[in-house]
């Protein structure tokens, strides 16, 4: 149940993170000069703590 719990949360982090770090926050666009601003602070700790529950999964499912 853990196992499956942790596995689930891991890669719905996991892809918010990649999702997040992929679209662009802010965009300008004037004419033909585009200008797209981001901060990837959020999306790199939701990556970090997906592949952490992907890992914590992982230890669970080998110590059962």
């Amino acid at each position: 149940m853990v196992k499956t719990i942790l596995l689930i949360a891991g890669v719905i982090l996991l892809g918010y993170g990649i999702y997040t770090v992929i679209t662009p926050e802010a965009s300008v666009s004037i004419g033909g000069f585009s200008i797209e601003a981001q901060d990837n602070t959020n999306a790199y700790i939701s990556i970090g703590l997906g592949i952490l529950a992907l890992l914590a999964s992982v230890i669970v499912s080998k110590k059962a």
